[in-house]
């Protein structure tokens, strides 16, 4: 039978058991959450190369400007026009030319887009010798373009080789064996790269960008189909589109943060994190990628983090994404206070506030919830809290980013560290081992977690010898093992309830019935020690507390057999009890005592009589009052009766009772035993001493 039981869930925010998931609000994420629309720049950061063309070739021919990182005039010496205009992030040049004119002309052309033909037509370098990018035929179709073979004496400018050199002269007349792919291009090369087939670090994305440019495809159109898919809330279709966008331009950082946009929307803020990070890594400039990875570690809580990302070199933050982060910190500062001093209510609550406050998908503050309802012993609610940390990839080990912090431990460690101990006080010993040690791997020099996972240790290996000695018959020696592990882990529930079932087996009634009680101070719904104790009742004779328990039991599992019949027996037993007290003169009431007479008449019952001294006036009497009435019910075949000293003053006399509540008990007619202001405790174990 399991011993844990499931909460029931609720969409509304609860502040005790953590039910937060359907009511929260981001004020932001629909803003940061939305693919970006920045185009792929398919031109070079420099213009397109020309071929030159004498005065006499062409009347038609403009004088198009050229320019490379090593000059910025054009072949025939003019000024360049292009170095006077403006380029987008990316390298996209925002006006152009007027044909035929040399004159720039306003033009409202979103980033990205490319150019027009008006720049001319660009040359590419294939082996050994350049040809025209537009379409060349064999015949004299109209509209075709002829290959244009400039003077070897003449270097062109721009940048056309994968290497970023200038060819020399007498270059053209090298070959190579190796296939030649052109490519789109990305924001370092520009359109009309020559690659080398199969080349690159990943030959398996060269090989899809080559099939996939074979097939006609244009990373802008994927990207474009792959926004309209976002708009329409298909993110699966978009992911699809953004990735064979990103298999023919690798490097182009606006297809990984569409795709980072894409997989959050779909809840997998890990995968997320690392398209985002690649993002930066290949444009350390890009602003929205810096913002959309903000936003997602704030969602994450990893304060720390977020704040490296919103308030990056040069860049000023958004007010809204940095109240939200100053509120994140405020919320983590008060949790650490509060868990330093063991204050897991104001722990709870702080959590719940960050929670509410945009760190709705944080591993490390659910651990910090689920921490304090374990110090809380409210057990089920802490391994709730667990069950509902979201599955991320581990993004704080991407090569370049800092991993994240919360009470001086690495974030991760924390979390698995808090697992370990719910899997301790759940019984799930073999997965606490694992996880304590993968969290004293994560951070080894922090001595919180050393300590955790040496307890761990010595406890699984107290419980399996326990475990040992108790299934080869030894209880004595068990019961010494079982509290070896209690040494070093104090409120372990199941160390507790197996150390009852030795005692139970040693006929040592009582001591099984406290480890039981122990173990459900702890983890007040374990239904192993709630049956052990029922049948440590029974041998007692404690039927009407067995009753209690059993039936609490039938409540948590209705289909169990056993524990219906076991219900049954201890019914009948109440039933015969109740019986056989009638039988004998027995009342389940304190029954008052007035008289001399009556009460040597009393005195003189067969069993066990015990006589209450009270005053009305008195508070401690009054306040032990109703556990005597308890004990009238729990222990039917002791007999119980009270004595007013203030009425009965001849009688307090005779008894030379000086000092009240005082308690007297008497066997078969013989004074047994006498207290004065005895505890709970005291009081009912004389009375079982002498019942037994």
């Amino acid at each position: 039978m399991s011993h844990s039981r499931r909460l029931s869930l609720e969409p509304a925010i609860d502040p005790i058991t953590g039910r937060f998931r359907d009511s929260l609000s981001l004020q932001r994420d629909d803003d940061v959450n939305k693919p970006d629309f920045r185009e792929l720049d398919l031109g070079s950061p420099v213009s397109t190369l020309m071929p030159r063309v004498s005065p006499s070739s062409s009347s038609s021919a403009a004088a198009t400007p050229t320019s490379s990182s090593g000059s910025s005039g054009s072949a025939s010496g003019k000024p360049s026009v292009t170095s006077q205009m403006g380029k987008s992030h990316s390298g996209e040049i925002s006006s152009s030319v007027v044909p035929g004119s040399g004159m720039p002309t306003s033009r409202n052309l979103k980033p990205g887009h490319r150019r027009s033909s008006s720049t001319g037509t660009p040359l590419i370098f294939s082996g050994s010798s350049f040809y025209s990018a537009t379409s060349h035929t064999s015949g004299g179709g109209s509209g075709a373009t002829s290959a244009v073979s400039p003077s070897p004496s003449v270097l062109p400018a721009g940048n056309i080789c994968p290497s970023g050199r200038i060819l020399k002269t007498g270059m053209a007349t090298r070959t190579s064996s190796r296939t030649e792919t052109l490519c789109t291009g990305t924001g370092n090369y520009g359109h009309g790269n020559v690659v080398r087939s199969g080349g690159g670090s990943n030959g398996k994305q060269s090989n899809a960008a080559a099939r996939a440019a074979e097939n006609g495809e244009n990373p802008e159109e994927l990207k474009r189909l792959g926004n309209d898919m976002y708009r329409r809330g298909k993110f699966s279709e978009a992911l699809s589109l953004y990735d064979r966008a990103i298999s023919l331009s690798p490097e182009n950082a606006a297809y990984r943060s569409n795709r980072a946009a894409a997989l959050t929307a779909s809840g997998r803020l890990g995968d997320a994190v690392k398209e985002c990070l690649e993002a930066v890594r290949l444009d350390p400039s890009y602003s929205r990628a810096h913002q959309r990875l903000a936003s997602l570690y704030l969602r994450l809580g990893e304060a720390e983090n977020a704040r490296r990302h919103l308030c990056f070199s040069g860049q000023c933050p958004d007010q809204a994404d940095l109240q939200r982060l100053q509120t994140l910190e405020k919320h983590l500062r008060r949790c650490w206070e509060a868990r330093k001093i063991g204050d897991w209510k104001t722990a709870i609550k702080e959590t719940d506030a960050a929670i509410a406050n945009g760190a709705d998908s944080s591993p490390q503050l659910l651990a910090c919830k689920a921490e304090a309802f374990l110090r809380l012993n409210q057990i089920e609610d802490s391994d709730f809290c667990l069950s509902c940390i979201p599955r991320l990839d581990h993004h704080q080990h991407y090569h370049f980013q800092p991993q994240s912090k919360l009470f001086g431990m690495v974030a991760e460690a924390y979390v698995l560290c808090i697992q370990a101990q719910v899997d301790m006080a759940l019984g799930r010993f073999e997965n606490a081992v694992v996880k304590a040690e993968r969290a004293a791997m994560l951070d080894q020099t922090n001595p919180e977690l050393v300590s955790v996972l040496n307890n761990v240790k010595m406890v699984v290996k107290a419980r399996t010898r326990g475990n040992e000695l108790f299934s080869s018959g030894r209880f004595s020696e068990a019961s010494v093992a079982y509290g070896d592990g209690l040494k070093h882990d104090g409120s372990n529930s199941v160390l507790y309830c197996n150390r009852a079932a030795c005692w139970y087996k040693l006929g040592l009634w009582e001591q099984s019935v406290e480890d039981c009680n122990q173990a459900l101070k702890i983890h007040p719904n374990y239904i192993k020690a709630l049956l052990r104790r029922a049948a440590s009742y029974g041998k007692l004779g404690r039927w009407e507390d067995a009753v209690r328990d059993y039936e609490f039991v039938r409540r948590e599992l209705p289909g169990d057999s056993e524990v219906a019949e076991s219900l049954e027996r201890a019914k009948a037993a109440v039933m015969n009890r109740s019986q056989e007290s009638k039988s004998l003169g027995f009342n389940n009431e304190v029954e008052a005592v007035s008289t001399l007479d009556k009460f040597k008449n009393a005195v003189t019952l067969p069993g066990v009589s015990v006589f209450h001294f009270k005053s009305s006036s008195n508070r401690q009497c009054e306040e032990i009052s109703p556990f005597i009435n308890t004990l009238c019910l729990r222990y039917p075949l002791v007999h119980f009766f009270k004595v007013d000293v203030e009425e009965s003053l001849a009688l307090a006399k005779t008894e030379s009772i000086r000092k009240v509540p005082t308690f007297k008990m008497y066997k078969n007619g013989d004074k047994v035993k006498e207290m004065i202001c005895p505890s709970h405790q005291f009081l009912e174990d004389s009375i079982k001493h002498f019942l037994l």
